[in-house]
C-alpha cells in the first residue's frame, strides 16, 4: 500500500527546497540563486515556481528532478512545478548569501546591479577583484568560462586563475 502524500504548509515546501542545490555549482541553493522565485498553494496543492537562469538552461530538468525528489523524501507529493521565462532571471537575484558562498568556491560574484542594462553594456572595462588574493589586478582570459554564465579571468598578481559570475 502507497502511503498517501502528508498535507504540508507553504513553510514546510520551502524549508525542503531551501535545500535544493544547483547541480552547477552545487554550494549554492536554487534559492540563493534566485532561480526559486515562488511557492503558493491551491486547493491542497503547491505550485513551485522556477525561473532558469537562462532559457534553455541545461541544468532545469535536473533542478526539477531534484526538487522532486527532496519533496517526495520529505513525503510531499501534492505539488507541481511551473517554469516562469517571464521576468526573465537576474543576477540581481542572487542572495547576499548566494554571493558569498561564490567566493567561499573561488567564482567571483556579479560586480553590478543589472537593472540599469546600459551600465553593463558600458564601454569600461569591469575590474573584477580575485576570490583568492583579492587583487584588484585581474585580466580577462575569455568572455565565456566554465559554463555560458561565467567569464574567465586571472589574477596578475596571484597568477591564479578564476570565473566571474557574469552580470545577466
Amino acid at each position: 500500500m502507497i502511503d498517501a502524500p502528508r498535507l504540508a504548509s507553504i513553510d514546510e515546501v520551502l524549508l525542503v527546497l531551501n535545500e535544493v542545490c544547483d547541480p552547477e555549482i552545487p554550494s549554492l541553493t536554487i534559492a540563493d540563486l534566485g532561480i526559486l522565485r515562488e511557492i503558493y498553494e491551491r486547493d491542497g496543492n503547491f505550485a513551485v515556481v522556477i525561473t532558469p537562469t537562462y532559457s534553455g538552461c541545461p541544468a532545469m530538468q535536473t533542478i526539477e528532478d531534484d526538487i522532486g525528489s527532496a519533496l517526495a523524501n520529505a513525503g510531499i507529493g501534492n505539488y507541481r512545478i511551473e517554469t516562469r521565462l517571464a521576468p526573465a532571471w537576474t543576477t540581481d537575484w542572487l542572495s547576499e548569501s548566494g554571493r558569498n558562498k561564490l567566493l567561499e568556491v573561488g567564482i567571483a560574484p556579479p560586480a553590478e546591479a543589472t537593472s540599469d542594462k546600459r551600465k553593463i553594456r558600458s564601454a569600461r572595462p569591469l575590474i573584477i577583484p580575485c576570490p583568492q588574493c583579492k587583487s584588484s589586478n585581474t585580466e580577462r582570459i575569455s568572455e565565456f568560462g566554465s559554463t555560458a554564465c561565467k567569464a574567465l579571468y586571472r589574477c596578475v598578481d596571484c597568477r591564479e586563475p578564476f570565473d566571474y559570475f557574469k552580470c545577466i
